[in-house]
């Protein structure tokens, strides 16, 4: 899609969005009114519309302007219309407008009187909220294609602030590229997005100047990666893990990493899951995605850092070969596990995955993101990620980023007594509790075993990853790819040089 940005105007032709306040039209709106004869006055007299922030009011062909349709978009209360309430209300535009047979829209959205917005972040985010609802994945669709084929092809935003705007959009637009890249990644069938698969697509990154190392099951082995080999010996596709590297900053700089689960496919291996529980267990790669797309991001945009990305790629099936409950396996830090249940995975990726960022990169943090336990949609719904950390400091800011960017977070404890759930009586830890309670606390505190004194960060991504309905705004389809803009906002926020 094309997006472009011009003096304000509403001599165009195609679509137009423009917006009310609870308190009446904003200027734009009340213009365009009076060249309708009053068509929006009247058609707001006749419905339920307020200008509460979300309504939309659609006007068809309307009779005394060029337009072919209007859309009236509420705003809601000026000293709530934050950036976040800008994507929502394009998003809302563009998906109303996306397959409708429009191709051109024109955004005429002023800033409300005592709202805090400059111009230049209205068209901005006004851009962001229309790309991220553009995003379609429609590729293996041969039936009533042309009922799913995006028809909306152009996107003017008017503002006086062209040149800061489109400055701004630059930058948003790098990330907004790597959110559909993670987007991708989570949406292809398993059958096609194998290990080895999601790793080609990674080496495509170093067009962008990302280094890309890609490591086979016998490098692993050497490392002692066998908590990470462990998960992948019953499928027949190769385990892999990639390190990308992004050197944007000085030389001495040390770099941030970030780590990715990347289960490709989960049926559970030997403890297998429930056929319903299996179905969507091709985004348990979420993590490794988001991972991805913010590599993709950053280094599209230039971001004056170093950083690291390293995504363990497995797919977890039954088979003679596979990993059996009671299994122990020595991790690549030499601390043995004992495996009670193969369906908790995740945890053993990451546990090599994350001991290799560290003792290779000496990194100034390391995050990792995971799709790793139900448990954590029993504590938050689908509306917040779950946070871990060793550190405040790092908590706190991944915290404000959220709230910044719509991907909200919230930090749950790490205390001893979880850790004493996981101890094993034959080897120096299990893989699971034994128990139904704090799942996802215990799989934090798995996770932390393997971190040494380096300041670290557990996402637990289970409940934000993807989605089946509509609930998340900017997100059209099945992956959200949630994580790429917390985790660039985090970056440009606090460790760009």
């Amino acid at each position: 899609m094309q997006i472009s940005f011009a003096a304000p105007s509403l001599d165009r032709t195609g679509a137009v969005a423009v917006g009310a306040a609870e308190a009446g039209l904003l200027p734009s709106a009340a213009t365009l009114d009076k060249s309708l004869g009053g068509a929006l006055g009247r058609a707001m007299g006749s419905s339920r519309f307020k200008g509460k922030a979300g309504q939309v009011l659609e006007l068809l062909a309307p009779s005394g302007g060029r337009f072919s349709r209007v859309v009236l978009v509420g705003i809601g209360r000026a000293d709530k219309f934050d950036v976040a309430a800008v994507e929502k209300l394009a998003a809302a535009v563009v998906g109303r407008l996306l397959t409708s047979g429009e191709k051109e829209l024109a955004f005429a959205i002023d800033l409300p009187k005592g709202g805090k917005l400059k111009a230049a972040q209205l068209a901005a985010h006004l851009a962001m909220g229309a790309q991220l609802r553009s995003y379609t994945f429609i590729k293996y669709r041969t039936k009533q294609r042309d009922e799913h084929e995006p028809t909306l092809a152009s996107i003017i935003i008017g503002t006086e602030e062209t040149s800061a705007a489109r400055k701004a959009w630059q930058r948003m637009q790098a990330v907004a590229d790597g959110v559909f890249l993670a987007r991708d990644l989570v949406n292809e069938p398993p059958n096609v997005m194998s290990p080895q698969e999601f790793a080609a697509r990674a080496q495509g990154l170093s067009k962008l100047g990302v280094k890309v190392e890609v490591l086979g099951e016998d490098e692993m082995r050497k490392l002692g990666m066998n908590a990470l080999l462990g998960v992948g010996q019953g499928s027949a596709r190769e385990s892999q893990l990639v390190v990308l590297q992004w050197n944007g900053g000085r030389k001495k700089d040390q770099p941030v990493a970030f780590v990715g689960k990347g289960v490709c496919f989960d049926s559970g291996g030997l403890s297998l899951k429930p056929g319903a529980s299996m179905m969507g267990m091709k985004g348990d790669m979420g993590g490794a995605a988001a991972v991805t797309g913010t590599m993709r991001a950053l280094a599209a945009r230039k971001a004056r850092v170093n950083a690291v990305g390293v995504l363990g790629l497995v797919e977890n099936m039954p088979d003679g070969k596979a990993q059996r409950p009671d299994d122990v396996v020595t991790s690549m830090s030499g601390q043995t596990i004992e495996i009670l249940n193969t369906d908790a995975e995740g945890r053993l990726v990451l546990a090599d995955a994350l001991w290799y960022a560290q003792t290779r990169f000496k990194p100034r943090f390391v995050i990792d993101l995971a799709t790793l336990t139900g448990a954590i949609m029993v504590a938050l719904g689908l509306e917040h990620a779950g946070l871990f950390a060793n550190d405040d400091k790092l908590a706190g800011r991944i915290q404000e980023a959220g709230r910044e960017v719509g991907e909200p977070v919230w930090r749950l404890p790490l205390a001893d007594g979880y850790d004493k759930m996981i101890k094993s009586k034959i080897a120096d830890m299990k893989n699971i509790s034994g128990v139904t309670h704090g799942g996802s606390i215990v799989a934090a505190q798995f996770l932390q075993r393997f971190i040494d004194k380096t300041p670290w960060a557990h996402l637990d991504i289970a409940g934000v990853a993807w989605q089946d309905g509509e609930q998340k705004p900017l997100s059209p389809g099945w992956g959200v790819g949630w994580g790429v803009r917390i985790l660039d906002r985090l970056i440009a926020d606090h460790y760009e040089a």
